[in-house]
Formats: structure tokens, sequence, C-alpha cells
């Protein structure tokens, strides 16, 4: 962080975006995977953050932390259980980080991502596979999200647009998350 600054400049803006996922029943998973996804992903932002910090409170301009969350932050599912413990601490972890320093006029926000169409879920992303049909479906959109969709929601918890916004996961996700129960495109 020290070599950014010294560099490129002062971080005013801060996105953990780093994230793995490990589809692994709970009886099958073992604990080493449980922790990796864990340390990757609710571990890395702490320790990220907590360092970053440290320079936007000495400087007191304030800043802006946006944390990559989850759909899963609200919503558990089978063979998924790291990443959404993770990612529901994450946002609660936002929550944490945006009570301790708005004091600083420090904005800590996330994004929620839905499905999404990433390398992680490629092999899941084919016609014919159940789950890419239950998305189309299950998704009021009727599609997966592109990554260009997380543009506003960034660009947005960047700006000073957002500098009363504080502890909140904005949700991009094509609808699914008003909609989780029944099909969206069945009458």
């Amino acid at each position: 962080i020290e070599k950014i600054e010294r560099e490129v400049g002062p971080i005013d803006i801060l996105v953990n975006n780093a994230g793995i996922i490990k589809r692994t029943p709970i009886v099958e998973m073992e604990v080493e995977d449980f922790r990796q996804v864990i340390d990757v992903d609710l571990v890395g932002p702490f320790i990220v953050s907590k360092h970053v910090v440290k320079g936007m409170i000495s400087r007191g301009n304030g800043g802006k932390i946006i944390n990559i969350c989850s759909m899963m932050s609200e919503l558990g599912r089978d063979t998924v259980s790291a990443y959404a413990a993770a990612k529901g601490g994450l946002k609660m972890l936002t929550r944490s980080m945006a009570t301790e320093w708005a004091k600083f006029n420090i904005q800590t926000n996330g994004i929620g991502p839905g499905y999404f169409a990433t390398s992680q879920t490629a092999p899941i992303r084919v016609d014919g596979h159940p789950f890419n049909d239950f998305i189309i479906k299950r998704t009021p959109a009727s599609r997966w999200g592109n990554p260009e969709d997380l543009q506003g929601a960034a660009v947005f918890l960047s700006s000073h647009a957002s500098d009363f916004v504080n502890g909140q996961v904005v949700y991009v996700d094509g609808g699914i998350l008003a909609t989780i129960g029944k099909p969206a495109n069945e009458e």
C-alpha cells in the first residue's frame, strides 16, 4: 500500500473484489477448503481495508470502500456453504466498517451481484444445464448478468452522489432476489 501510494498517489477508493468459490456439499468439504474460501472472500477484504483506511483517515479527505458481496450474502444454497458464509460475513463486515469509519467521511458499501457470466460460472452456464435453465427462468431479466451491468453501481458508490450512503449492499441481480420463490416467467 505504501508503494502504491508513493508511486501512484493516495488511495481514495478501494474495491475489494477478490473471491473464490468451491462447489462442494458441506459433508464432503474439507476444512482446509472451507478456510481458504473464508480467507480469500472475507479475511482478504478485512486485511486490505484495515491498512488502506489508515491513509484515508490520516489524510482527512474521506474515502470510499466497496466490498464485492453477492446475492449469497442474503441466501443459502447447496454446495456453496463456504462462499455464502464468507459473503454473508462480508455484508456484516461492510456494515461494521461503515459504523466505525463514517465519522472520518469514509463510506463503506457493497455491491451484491446476482448470477453473472464469468469464468467461475462458465461450467454451469450452458444451454440445457439444469442450473442455467433455473437462473434464466427465475431471473426477471431472463438472463445472466454481464460484468458491464455492475458499472453503474460501482460508479455511484465511488462518487460524491453516494456521500450519505453507508453500510448498504446494492444488489445488481436482474431482480432475482425480489422473486426467488416463484419463476419470473410463469403466470
